[in-house]
């Protein structure tokens, strides 16, 4: 069995070798896993679900099986609690789905399984992942491991919050704008969303938030991502949206050097408000390097109008938060204000149900549009370069999705956001590298941005300024 520190030091790929070479089975990973859940979940709530007595009879499973199912077979892993596990709770970190058993697993929860991942549990999420923290009324807040008093972000903040802990080395992750990236930033590891139709939430078009939402995960490593990529890229003729190129396998690629590119920096908000001088630090920190690994660096002026964009968008996602209801609503025989769900879903939701289908397709149009014109800027700039968030980490609290007072909490939204959700629209790739920390020792993430399709190409690059400027594997522990 690994010691604590020899977990701690390997990403997911170490341990697959480890287990490939017959240092320890995958029962005695699990259980190391399992004490490492046990000690560090109850001070940071990331984990909402246990599953520890399937994951060991999982693990089991496998040391009895003469061939493993694939080369991370074993290697302990954590869902996000908006995706169904058969025979699993999923509450979508909401009171009104507190009782909801899955029947079948989500589609990309199938390809995890398939590749035999042991799977520890279920992490904590916003409700049905709508804001930027994670702090629902329904499982509490989740602590962010570099210091309690902060957000993990969100909405894969219990994900992000395992991982900086040192409790799985990589946890699924979704992200429906910006909830791979803010996470990742806020605790410190990478972060990739990648290109729309490359991965998906669900089998239906409701699920995916009209192509919006994308599933992957946060990780310590770039290359764990690239693993995993590998692992629930779609293949033809599974999947709802145009699928982007791909190389076979993205950990393969990822050996390729990375070319020279054209770097735009956008240091300013694109909606006025006022930058955290920690983000605009990390921006030119990340600038700086990328100068000094020989890629071209220009400031960038971004052509498309974030406000309408930002409206057409939360018109959808009003859209869809409501059609993720109707089944809990007619289920329970209850309306909306009876419902047991936040303020601010309620009001998201009585919006979607009042939008009209014109207004829909009206958004979905704008968005296309801006895809179009997205695609022909990168062939002036192969990627850019902005904060993640607005400001740093905030601390628990601030951004509240049950406030009394929505007015505030919309504003707030505003104030901390305004980077991440663009990229869902036009179906971007896009990810958060952890090149800063405050002077409280507080991650800040930057966010790289490349043309549809253009995952590798990121993947790449991270690599490479994961190699010229490495970060820390994890959270330190307090004091």
């Amino acid at each position: 069995m690994p010691s604590e520190n020899e977990y701690l030091a390997m990403d997911a790929l170490a341990l697959a070798q480890g287990l490939e070479r017959g240092d320890f089975s995958r029962v005695e990973l699990a259980a190391c896993a399992i004490a490492r859940a046990q000690q560090r979940n109850p001070a940071l709530n990331a984990i909402v679900l246990p599953l520890y007595e399937q994951a060991l009879e999982h693990a089991r499973t496998l040391d009895e099986t003469a061939e493993a199912p694939g080369p991370l077979a074993g290697v302990p892993f954590l869902l996000k609690d908006l995706s169904d596990l058969q025979g699993a709770g999923t509450s979508y970190g909401s009171e009104l789905f507190k009782n909801y058993v899955a029947k079948s697993s989500s589609p990309t929860v199938q390809l995890y399984e398939a590749a035999g991942l042991t799977i520890l549990g279920k992490t904590n999420t916003p409700e049905f992942g709508l804001t930027l923290t994670t702090e629902p009324v329904a499982s509490g807040p989740t602590r962010n491991p570099w210091n309690t008093d902060y957000s993990t972000g969100g909405s894969s903040g219990g994900a992000a919050a395992a991982v900086a802990a040192g409790i799985v080395p990589v946890a699924h992750a979704s992200d429906g704008g910006g909830s791979i990236r803010i996470p990742a930033s806020c605790c410190g590891l990478f972060g990739l969303k990648p290109s729309r139709g490359l991965t998906q939430a669900g089998a239906l078009l409701s699920e995916n938030w009209s192509g919006m939402a994308v599933e992957h995960v946060v990780s310590r490593s770039v290359r764990d991502s690239a693993a995993l990529l590998d692992l629930i890229a779609l293949p033809a003729g599974q999947h709802l949206f145009a699928r982007p190129p791909a190389p076979a396998s993205f950990l393969a690629a990822l050996e390729q050097p990375c070319p020279r590119l054209r770097i735009g920096i956008q240091d300013t908000h694109p909606m006025g408000q006022k930058l955290d001088d920690d983000c605009v630090a990390a921006v030119q920190a990340a600038a700086a390097l990328c100068e000094s690994l020989g890629h071209s660096v220009e400031p960038f002026s971004h052509p498309l109008d974030y406000e309408a964009l930002n409206s057409a968008m939360s018109r959808i996602i009003c859209v869809h938060v409501y059609r993720s209801l109707e089944r809990g609503l007619r289920h329970f025989d209850i309306g909306l204000d009876a419902a047991p769900i936040e303020r601010s879903t309620c009001v998201m939701a009585k919006h979607g149900a009042d939008t009209p289908a014109v207004d829909y397709l009206a958004a979905r149009d704008l968005l296309r549009v801006a895809e179009r014109r997205m695609a022909a800027v990168h062939e002036q700039v192969d990627v850019i370069v902005s904060p993640v968030l607005a400001r740093a980490t905030a601390r628990l609290g601030w951004l509240d999705m049950n406030s009394e007072d929505q007015r505030e909490y919309v504003s707030r939204f505003r104030q901390y956001s305004g980077f991440t959700s663009i990229y869902n629209g036009t179906g971007q790739p896009s990810m958060s590298v952890p090149v800063h920390r405050t002077g409280r020792n507080l991650p800040v993430g930057v966010m790289f941005t490349a043309a549809w399709g253009g995952d590798l190409r990121l993947l790449q690059l991270a690599r490479q300024l994961e190699a010229a400027a490495p970060w820390p594997l994890m959270a330190p522990l307090q004091p």
